[in-house]
């Protein structure tokens, strides 16, 4: 077991032995869905589990976005362990990154001591490419290497619980683990909103009002949801209050060359290869060398925590043949990388805080290459702060800004999550939103990437 998954495993523990001697939450009603959902009761997941199957005999694409097909409740899991707390699962219709009809799964946990007029979506950076890493097949029970990721995230629900919120947290990625496809994290998050609310189980309604927080995979999902709720969901984007991220992902193409040869994050490269292919139904692996095939072949079905420090200085010009040695000289996967630039998305409508990190060399990312600059090890700072002018720019003015030069992609997440919770806590107590526009540094160019030749 690598030394990242040692210590996920004891913060786990940890956090297990707490929840597990907390007060029973409010437990969810008896199981009486509404058509077309249909109840389960409670047991544990496991890799075959029928509830994550849409099985029903109306075509998916015969309901709306956020219709519940399947609901179940079951109790909260830490690393195996069942806790006293009582989580609600449901299957809900989203859609894809393609636009297609999907099925996705969502959590709820509601809080103790809340109303249920208030609720965090909380959206996990589990990070991974296999589906049995999502964040409700651990609270369900599951036990693997990438699941540690969403156990330990407890250390932010809890808290979350506790002020009295109740808490959803989509699986962002899909059921077939979609990795930085931003558009179908921004769906799944919105659509998920929407089936926690007409569902009867979790006791959240159309009054409930929801803020939005994630840091790193989790932010691609929130400010994605922020960006599109406008127009794909305008009864949820009623519904906001604000979103908080840090460590965001904004132009992706820029983050492939930012960690290009770096001793811990180069291991995103051959992830992000796998999660475009996967997302748009393109073919990359002719495009790539004998070693890159080989390393996609090791990450298919792997984690952030497989990939992290376990190719150390790899450069896309080793996972690409010769004559694709800059990645914008293959169409397809240009085309996709452009889909995935926030840059070309639309503005949120709601007060947004941004939390960003640059000091990348503590996490063995020592680029600084022209038009992209430095970033927290694995984000680009410059693509943040862009981010952030452009939303000041066009329409929204209440976005705050916070960049921690002296702290790295895993250390800025520390002094982020009591600051973005703070913050949450202003917007739902109705405080004027901060901000910083007028004073955010200039950044990077956000513009789409151009086609180049091959060599």
């Amino acid at each position: 077991m690598s030394k990242a998954a040692v210590r996920l495993t004891a913060v786990a523990l940890a956090t297990a032995a707490v929840m597990t001697a907390a007060p029973t939450a409010v437990a969810a009603a008896p199981s009486t869905a509404s058509a077309p959902a249909t109840t389960s009761t409670t047991s544990t997941a496991t890799t075959s589990d029928p509830f994550y199957t849409y099985d029903g005999s109306k075509p998916l694409a015969s309901y709306a976005p956020g219709a519940v097909l399947k609901t179940r409740t079951l109790q909260y899991h830490l690393i195996g362990i069942p806790t006293p707390l009582k989580a609600v699962q449901l299957l809900y219709r989203t859609t894809d990154a393609q636009g297609r009809p999907a099925a996705n799964v969502t959590t709820v946990v509601r809080s103790l001591t809340g109303d249920r007029s208030k609720a965090v979506s909380y959206q996990s950076f589990y990070d991974s490419l296999n589906p049995e890493d999502g964040p409700s097949r651990a609270i369900a029970g599951d036990l693997s290497l990438g699941g540690l990721i969403p156990n330990v995230e407890a250390v932010f629900i809890a808290p979350l619980l506790a002020k009295g919120y109740d808490v959803v947290i989509p699986d962002t990625e899909g059921q077939q683990a979609n990795f930085a496809a931003g558009p179908e994290y921004g769906t799944n998050t919105l659509d998920s909103i929407r089936a926690a609310t007409a569902s009867e189980q979790t006791g959240l309604t159309s009054g409930t009002a929801f803020g939005l927080l994630g840091y790193s995979g989790g932010a691609i999902a929130t400010n994605w949801a922020a960006a599109l709720a406008p127009s794909y969901a305008p009864d949820v984007n009623r519904r906001l209050v604000g979103y908080a991220e840090g460590g965001l992902l904004v132009a992706p193409a820029h983050n492939l060359k930012f960690v290009d040869g770096s001793l811990t994050w180069s291991g995103v490269i051959p992830m992000a290869v796998i999660g475009v292919s996967r997302s748009y139904d393109i073919d990359l692996q002719p495009y790539l060398s004998d070693y890159g095939q080989k390393v996609y072949k090791e990450l298919e079905d792997g984690s952030i925590i497989d990939a992290l420090g376990r190719y150390p200085g790899l450069t896309w010009k080793k996972m690409a043949k010769p004559a694709y040695a800059d990645p914008n000289s293959i169409p397809a996967f240009l085309t996709a990388v452009n889909k995935l630039n926030l840059g070309s998305a639309a503005t949120p409508t709601i007060p947004g805080f941004i939390a960003q990190g640059d000091a990348g060399v503590l996490e063995g990312t020592f680029s600084n290459r022209p038009g992209i600059g430095t970033g927290d090890g694995v984000m680009v700072s410059g693509d943040a702060r862009a981010l952030a002018r452009q939303y000041c720019a066009t329409g929204d003015q209440a976005v705050e800004y916070r960049q921690y030069e002296l702290l790295s992609h895993l250390g800025t997440a520390l002094p982020w999550a009591p600051v973005a919770l703070g913050w949450l806590d202003d917007r739902f107590a109705g405080r004027t939103a901060p901000s910083d526009c007028g004073r955010i540094p200039a950044g990077n160019s956000l513009a789409p990437e151009q086609p180049v030749s091959p060599s």
